[in-house]
């Protein structure tokens, strides 16, 4: 039976990268070493880790001024390192969600945080409106995907004071005008690696501003001026990022990508919206292309349990919604092919014709 990869992440990754990941933990390059034991520094490794940021600034768009680099610690260690970096003063944070939150509670540690707006009291299922930036803040941090609730920020937001986004489940579904941000960083378990990897795009001249002591590792200047070398880097998830890189040049770019972000959501939410069995939970504006959650309607509630059954049954792997949200969440990421989602869909209306 053909197994449906709905994971939130780590997640679906396209199968070529997979395949060539695995022969060169097996043998790398024909070197008769494993990906695994050889030195990072090595002739070999060096050109993989300058691909993966070339292919990251072609396919992004990244200008001239900004870098890139990759660290270890999960967009959970940026929640510190980037108020360690660019808060003295004041920050300001949008709260739309869990990931949100934490990276508000990790700033409050190093100066003032103002909450912008927050969609708290509705479970976070919209995102913010017509809130107010502070103009005296050092910057303005978002998350442009909620992965647990199924928002999304899907354009580049006006501010007037410097931006930071935490896009660890969106990157490289869109393009992004990075000249409007100093810092964009995220885990690559969603739509770039496995689990294992961070990668940082960041304003060389936004740094070096905060008059606090920055520890040696949690410095991003450390990381920039080292080529992501300074100490020993995750060297099985970076390979597998730049083949994910590789592959979504080949297959047409971060605009091809966005079209069929489009399509796969657009079908899911259209049988959403039509399945009398079920009801989506995030404000119809705000949906996520990447993360679709949807929840039995209140009718029909106690089918969720044989729903989950039924689908499982059928090769629908990781659409169990999170414990906050409940119901259901299918990930909709790069690497997962629109016959999927057509499964998905079909597996949906089977069960609707049973019920």
């Amino acid at each position: 039976m053909k197994k449906h990869n709905f994971n939130a992440g780590p997640s679906i990754l396209p199968r070529e990268v997979i395949e060539s990941t695995a022969q060169a933990i097996l043998d790398f390059k024909g070197s008769g070493l494993s990906l695994m034991e050889i030195s990072h520094r090595s002739k070999d490794f060096q050109p993989v880790v300058e691909e993966a940021i070339s292919l990251f600034k072609e396919l992004l768009n990244i200008p001239d001024g900004y870098s890139v680099i990759f660290l270890g610690g999960g967009a959970s260690l940026e929640f510190c390192m980037v108020p360690y970096n660019f808060l003295e003063h004041k920050a300001a944070y949008l709260n739309t969600g869990t990931w949100a939150k934490k990276a508000i509670k990790e700033a409050k540690g190093f100066g003032e945080v103002i909450e912008v707006a927050s969609s708290a009291e509705a479970n976070y299922s919209y995102i913010p409106k017509d809130y107010i930036i502070p103009a005296d803040a050092d910057y303005f941090h978002f998350t442009s995907n909620n992965t647990i609730y199924g928002t999304e920020i899907k354009e580049d937001l006006d501010s007037p004071i410097p931006v930071i986004a935490d896009m660890s489940s969106d990157i490289l579904s869109r393009p992004i005008d990075i000249s409007k941000y100093v810092c964009i960083y995220g885990g690559a378990q969603k739509n770039l690696a496995p689990a294992g990897v961070t990668f940082v795009i960041v304003k060389d001249d936004a740094l070096g501003k905060v008059s606090r002591y920055i520890p040696t590792m949690l410095n991003y200047k450390t990381h920039i001026d080292n080529g992501s070398m300074f100490n020993t880097p995750p060297v099985v998830p970076i390979y597998s990022a730049m083949l994910t890189l590789r592959w979504v040049k080949e297959q047409g770019g971060v605009k091809e990508m966005e079209k069929r972000a489009i399509e796969k959501a657009d079908m899911l939410y259209s049988e959403i919206d039509r399945n009398k069995l079920f009801v989506g939970t995030a404000a119809k504006e705000d949906r996520s292309r990447m993360n679709i959650c949807f929840v039995m309607a209140p009718e029909y509630a106690e089918l969720e349990a044989e729903f989950l059954k039924f689908a499982t049954a059928r090769g629908m792997e990781g659409i169990k919604g999170h414990r906050s949200v409940g119901g259901f969440r299918a990930s909709c990421y790069n690497a997962l092919p629109k016959e999927s989602v057509q499964a998905l869909i079909e597996c949906m209306q089977e069960f609707e014709k049973l019920h």
